[in-house]
């Protein structure tokens, strides 16, 4: 595994695997990597030649009161995940190399990033797309692999590399679990065992309201109300809202096409966020 630092060299780099056709797979970071981020890369083997893992604390996307300062670190033990996992290459840029002196220009989503995460921390998708962005001109990748656990990410990605034509399959991963069903986030680290035990409401909410769906419920209301009736221990509920999978607008009832079930929740000072995908059938 080789560990990269400048654009030009990781292009250099994967010049050769190119050459030979060789399909590229890359899965950006923030690091802090956890086994969310360990399916991702086994996503990218098992369907690319070639994995670039990017780990790069993105400033443009941290609001002022957010915790960018307190983002949790290991480079070191990341590094060794990457090897262990079998990456071929870790793209670690400097904040001068994605962001040279005098930047100015950035990529301005639409619709998708207005909902949910976007009512909330504004400038938060723009600052998400023009890095996303700026690391598939540098890595120039076959395939890029997300998780769902980010939805409307995935949602704005998807749509950015339609919309400028950037020939990049993006692969949507589902959310990886710990064994008490809390989704896995590199901010689970903030949480002390009360506030823990106090977060699992919102996995619970989630699955109860998907348990639910599957026994028949179609009514958008009810099965937020369902989710909601569980969310009482967490310190603050910012959204829970269930909206339609591909324009994320309000889902309509009876629910006919695939819906996601999204909320973010404060547990103590910590923000996390889930969703279920609901999907009807014929």
């Amino acid at each position: 595994m080789r560990t990269i630092t400048a654009v030009g060299e990781l292009r250099r780099a994967l010049t050769e695997p190119r050459r030979v056709d060789k399909r590229v797979g890359f899965v950006p970071t923030m690091g802090y990597l956890h086994d969310g981020h360990l399916a991702l890369i086994e996503a990218s083997h098992a369907q690319c030649d070639v994995t670039v893992v990017s780990i790069f604390i993105n400033p443009t996307q941290f609001g002022p009161n957010e915790d960018l300062s307190t983002y949790p670190r290991d480079f070191e033990r990341d590094e060794k995940l990457c090897r262990d996992a079998g990456v071929a290459i870790v793209f670690a840029p400097s904040a001068r190399e994605v962001y040279p002196d005098q930047f100015e220009t950035f990529v301005e989503p639409g619709e998708l990033a207005k909902p949910l995460c976007g009512a909330f921390r504004p400038g938060h998708f723009r600052g998400v797309a023009t890095v996303v962005s700026k690391l598939f001109n540098m890595v120039q990748p076959d395939v890029a692999f997300f998780g769902q656990k980010d939805f409307e990410q995935c949602a704005v990605v998807r749509r950015m590399a339609i919309d400028l034509n950037l020939p990049i399959d993006i692969v949507t991963v589902p959310t990886v679990r710990e064994a008490d069903r809390l989704a896995m986030s590199s901010r689970n680290r903030y949480l002390g065992e009360e506030d823990r035990g106090r977060a699992l409401a919102i996995s619970r909410g989630l699955f109860a309201a998907a348990e639910e769906f599957g026994l028949g419920e179609r009514n958008a209301d009810k099965l937020i109300a369902i989710a909601k009736r569980h969310l009482e221990t967490v310190d603050r509920l910012q959204y829970l809202e269930l909206v339609d999978a591909d324009t994320l607008k309000p889902a309509l009832s009876p629910l006919y096409r695939p819906a996601a079930l999204c909320v973010a929740a404060y547990v103590g000072s910590t923000r996390l966020i889930d969703n279920v995908i609901l999907q009807p059938t014929p």
